[in-house]
């Protein structure tokens, strides 16, 4: 299958060589993006917060923490014919969008503890982050071309650059 495939807010997919998959509008959200260069297959999570534990209720959606997702996505990419041990990760995303006075306000930094975890769980499951464009303060639009895993961040204002 080819084409562009769209990956929503608190979403994943997964692709085979060749083809695209995109996620608009990250912000505090982190674009987690795995690649498997030997047999060309790409993975892209759009995860809006760090830890199921904070959810409530039996029915969680694993694609919006950054715990569940991440496994849940090797999971599909595994059986899609993905080797683990040939699996990096690139990471966008994690921006801080307001503010606070005070700068103490833990709700607002919810980007930086969304790639922090992030980070945590890769290192924990030994899969090597070999690039990443996080924090700051704008938005982030990515697209990752499942041949070359090459991954392109286009944000407004602050060009486009290829990780």
């Amino acid at each position: 299958m080819s084409g562009v495939i769209k990956v929503g807010m608190a979403d994943l997919n997964a692709i085979v060589s060749p083809g695209i998959l995109t996620t608009l509008g990250l912000g505090s959200c982190v674009g987690i993006v795995f690649y498997d260069n030997k047999n060309k297959i790409g993975g892209m999570a759009h995860v809006m917060l760090p830890t199921s534990r904070i959810a409530n209720g039996d029915k969680i959606n694993e694609a919006k923490f950054a715990d569940t997702a991440i496994e849940k996505l090797l999971e599909l990419m595994i059986s899609m014919g993905a080797k683990q041990t040939f699996i990096t990760a690139k990471l966008a995303g994690g921006a801080q969008m307001f503010a606070s006075r005070n700068g103490s306000n833990d709700v607002l930094k919810i980007g930086h503890k969304n790639v922090e975890q992030t980070l945590k769980i890769l290192q924990e499951k030994n899969i090597k982050v070999v690039a990443q464009d996080t924090g700051s303060n704008y938005g982030r639009t990515i697209e990752l071309y499942s041949e070359s895993g090459l991954l392109l961040v286009k944000t407004i204002g602050h060009g486009v650059k290829e990780i």
